[in-house]
């Protein structure tokens, strides 16, 4: 069997995807951190560097991140993270309103004695366990506990859906987290929408979500430029 070109221009190009999936989580996690904030500018060369990649797979990233929506490739000015587009967040958390109510209502329809072993497990960390103090993480146990809730109302597209909506909507709603006053409140509204939904008391559980998500998107539409910049400096404290 004769050698092949595939064969040797393979690791390489395996290399070189690597190296873009580890560019692209990295770059996505520090606009989630704030470390790269909507506006901030920077060129495939100034990343290459900063990553110690050569250029494809920096390309591979920043093309990546773009078709999702988190940068805006500039003409002769490089890359950018995209702005906020604050109507389109709302129009992303109307959406998260719609599946979350929905996952409540097959949630509550369920038998009594069934207790799907996902909420026990929320159970444990919002209403059993000591509240946390540090923000990210508190941060992220809420995703998974929005997430959670549709998943275990048993439809994929739902939950997949969800997911997209959840991570769009990510940087914004981290912001929420950096206030210990937000913390606190979201460890009791967490509890009360679990409660309600243990009870299978619909009315209840569907107002405390409403009015849970309500407080969160009012949270959102405070933000501005200068609260991201601030917490960009908390986070390197």
């Amino acid at each position: 069997m004769q050698p092949t070109l595939q064969t040797s221009e393979q690791p390489g190009k395996r290399r070189a995807e690597g190296q873009g999936e580890r560019i692209y989580r990295l770059l996505k996690q520090e606009i989630f951190e704030f470390l790269l904030l909507p506006g901030d500018r920077f060129s495939e060369n100034d990343l290459a560097a900063r990553m110690g990649a050569s250029r494809t797979p920096v390309r591979q990233a920043l093309h990546r991140l773009e078709q999702e929506g988190y940068l805006d490739v500039q003409p002769r000015s490089g890359w950018q993270v995209r702005p906020i587009d604050f109507d389109h967040l709302e129009a992303l958390y109307d959406l998260r309103v719609v599946l979350e109510m929905e996952a409540v209502g097959r949630l509550c329809a369920l038998p009594a004695d069934v207790r799907p072993l996902p909420l026990q497990m929320l159970r444990h960390v919002w209403i059993e366990s000591p509240p946390l103090a540090d923000w990210a993480t508190v941060a992220s146990f809420d995703e998974q506990f929005h997430m959670t809730l549709v998943d275990a109302a048993g439809n994929p597209e739902m939950a997949r859906v969800h997911r997209d909506v959840t991570e769009k909507i990510r940087i914004v709603r981290r912001m929420d987290f950096t206030q210990a006053s937000r913390i606190s409140a979201t460890y009791a509204e967490h509890g009360q929408i679990l409660l309600a939904i243990l009870e299978r008391n619909l009315k209840e559980a569907r107002t405390r979500l409403h009015d849970h998500i309500a407080q969160s998107q009012k949270e959102v539409r405070k933000i501005t430029l200068h609260a991201l910049h601030q917490a960009r400096r908390e986070t390197r404290d």
